[in-house]
């Protein structure tokens, strides 16, 4: 009896191949990435909205010149905040002790001789440094409940070496008689402000452009890990320490800087610049429209500082009331800062947008 086995072959799978035709997910994302709405739109708009918004508001009122310097000034001390709260997890009461320094270093050097400006700031920015090192190898070696408390000790211990070095520092009258030369030898600071103005925009800039390479560098995202959970980061062989303490150096830098940068736009320095009250000025400023996000220092402050000069001119006696009533509303209904229900609202436009 013989078996006969029989193989049936399956047709040959024919493979057509096109050209020219991209997937459904690439038409998706291509739809999605066009329009007035999509990401690249978002980010070249926020790139350049500050920087137009702050030269318009110059030529809309250029007397208000000092005024915008001083808002710029405190973004600039907002950013360096930032780089610690927002960034790396560290939430300090004394970072006003770095923008004191700054301001104190740049005034001191002006009256013994030294009116370069760009020269002053520099040695205003490696002052704070070295003051930051010096406090941040020991504080940072402690977390929470400590480190705040030793960051109020520290502003509070310069502003009374400030105060008790009244020979140096001129104490509670300010550090007056400061005088500069003109900035690269070309533009003289002027009573309308100017000078200081460009000058302080300028230095904004590259410290903007400085800031968003640092965060968005390896180095940057490795302080996001500290941030999130720095047991897992340390367990994988990051220096937790080491890098916590570089940008702690780093944003005393930046805030020396901004100090500086006060003493040359209006030559004076006050005992203010060293207090606690500046450091929760600019930590609230920092809040307001959120931490964390490099276009947050260019909306808190100047809201902060709007609302501020309004509530004192409307309630002088109470507006410190308002103040904590606008606080106490932010942190119910906006969690997060301003840019979170920003953020909220584009999402919800870009979805019905792609229903």
């Amino acid at each position: 009896m013989t078996t006969t086995s029989t193989s049936i072959k399956k047709p040959a799978q024919r493979t057509v191949k096109l050209t020219g035709i991209p997937a459904e997910p690439a038409v998706a994302a291509t739809k999605a990435d066009t329009g007035w709405l999509s990401s690249k739109a978002w980010s070249m708009a926020g790139a350049t909205l500050p920087w137009v918004a702050a030269v318009a508001t110059y030529l809309a009122a250029p007397d208000y010149a000092p005024l915008l310097t001083q808002v710029l000034i405190m973004i600039l001390f907002a950013m360096s905040l930032d780089l610690l709260v927002g960034y790396t997890g560290i939430v300090t009461l004394g970072h006003a002790a770095l923008f004191g320094t700054g301001a104190y270093t740049a005034g001191i050097l002006s009256i013994h001789g030294l009116t370069a400006p760009l020269v002053t700031a520099a040695l205003g920015m490696g002052a704070a440094a070295v003051v930051g090192l010096a406090f941040g190898s020991l504080m940072l070696r402690t977390r929470g409940l400590a480190f705040l408390m030793l960051s109020l000790a520290a502003v509070m211990l310069l502003h009374e070496g400030a105060n008790m070095a009244s020979s140096i520092t001129g104490g509670d009258d300010g550090l007056q008689g400061i005088n500069f030369t003109p900035v690269l030898g070309m533009f003289e600071f002027d009573f309308q402000g100017r000078t200081a103005f460009f000058y302080t925009l300028s230095i904004l800039f590259i410290a903007f452009l400085f800031m968003r390479r640092l965060v968005n560098s390896p180095f940057g995202w490795s302080l996001r890990g500290i941030r999130e959970n720095h047991l897992r980061m340390s367990a994988i062989g990051c220096p937790n320490y080491g890098r916590r303490l570089t940008a702690y150096v780093i944003a005393s830098a930046m805030a020396g800087l901004a100090g500086a940068l006060q003493a040359q736009s209006t030559g004076f320095v006050a005992l203010h610049s060293l207090s606690f009250e500046l450091s929760g000025d600019v930590l609230i400023m920092l809040i307001l429209a959120g931490s964390g996000r490099l276009y947050g220092p260019f909306i808190g402050v100047p809201l902060y500082m709007l609302a501020q000069d309004y509530l004192a001119k409307e309630d002088p006696t109470n507006w410190f009331l308002w103040q904590g009533v606008m606080l106490l509303v932010l942190v119910l209904f906006a969690r997060g800062g301003l840019l979170i229900l920003a953020e909220r609202l584009i999402n919800k436009l870009k979805d019905r947008r792609n229903a």
